[in-house]
């Protein structure tokens, strides 16, 4: 069951702005503002799965790192607890950090090859003082275990395993302070198609076990709807549409939303026969010359006069379902 986002959710992301300053010309002078993030506003319930999904180049990679404090957002505010960790000092920050974990696409150089894996996942219990001795060495093989390890693999390299096993030493590492957040950057794209869906059924048993909260960053929209409770959609720094992630799939209301869904393959032969496929004509803009009004208009097939001039606000459709379009 869906978390109640609206009662004290455990992440609480208002307007949130990341703009990185852009250099130009041989000289390197100052040019326009990078607007990677440009007012998102999401909330994230205790042990739910909200996933963000969209192009690369959408900002959803920032919107994780600035929820985590790797990045100081341009604006906006980040609740988490109760407490806005944008506003932190740095020894504050690191204290709450300690609920809040990532888990990055790569596994391969998410490990250092020169590294024991039990030295790995120790390495942030020792860093914040959490264990030591015995204590360490026997939480380190209990994570192991969780996800699907054996104690004695603490001793080996990281070279000595398969991408799905580094997948889940970096799962281990990001349980060993038993966080209440995790952070998956495309957790499972780096992976053997064969491999992902272990993974993925992986963390949603850890999420059962544990009431670990996931914000789950993917472009891949198969593996979103398997794995979220809700989903908002991103293009070009802002949110266009959120929903529960079924209502999302069935009635997709915003345009771009929809033209992501029609380029999903059906099992089905003869319905992806009769299915018209939504196109989008252009490419993507860049963030630091992002077009006027609607982010989404120079590529809509329903864009018009209005759109150029009048940014949509991201408005309820119902209680749980919101989309940034004028014509919805």
């Amino acid at each position: 069951m869906t978390p109640d986002r609206a009662t004290d959710p455990l992440l609480r992301v208002a307007d949130l702005k990341v703009h990185f300053a852009a250099r130009a010309g041989l000289l390197r002078r100052p040019g326009a503002a990078v607007r990677a993030v440009d007012g998102v506003s999401f909330a994230v319930g205790t042990a739910e799965t909200f996933a963000l999904v969209g192009e690369s180049g959408c900002g959803k990679s920032t919107t994780g790192y600035a929820v985590l404090g790797m990045v100081r957002p341009t604006a906006g505010a980040v609740e988490f607890l109760g407490a806005d960790i944008t506003r932190l000092d740095r020894a504050a920050l690191r204290h709450a950090q300690r609920d809040m974990q990532i888990i990055f696409q790569d596994p391969y150089s998410s490990l250092d090859p020169k590294m024991r894996i039990g030295d790995s996942i120790a390495e942030p219990l020792s860093a914040r003082g959490a264990l030591a001795g015995t204590a360490l060495a026997r939480r380190v093989a209990e994570v192991l275990e969780l996800v699907g390890l054996r104690g004695e693999h603490a001793r080996r390299y990281p070279h000595e395993f398969s991408g799905g096993q580094r997948q889940r030493i970096v799962i281990a590492r990001a349980l060993a302070l038993q966080p209440k957040l995790i952070v998956c950057d495309e957790p499972v794209s780096a992976l053997d198609v064969s491999i992902r869906s272990q993974i993925l059924n992986l963390l949603m048993r850890l999420q059962r076990k544990l009431g670990i909260a996931y914000l789950f960053i993917s472009h891949d929209l198969a593996v979103v709807r398997h794995v979220s409770d809700r989903v908002a959609v991103m293009y070009l720094g802002h949110i266009v549409e959120e929903a529960p992630t079924e209502r999302l799939f069935a009635a997709p209301t915003h345009p771009y939303t929809q033209a992501l869904l029609s380029a999903i393959l059906l099992p089905d032969p003869a319905a992806q026969r009769a299915r018209q496929p939504v196109i989008l004509k252009g490419d993507l803009p860049s963030p630091a010359a992002p077009p006027s009004g609607c982010a989404f208009r120079t590529r809509c097939p329903m864009a018009q006069a209005r759109c150029a001039a009048e940014e949509p606000a991201l408005r309820a459709i119902d209680d749980a379902h919101r989309a940034a379009c004028h014509f919805v």
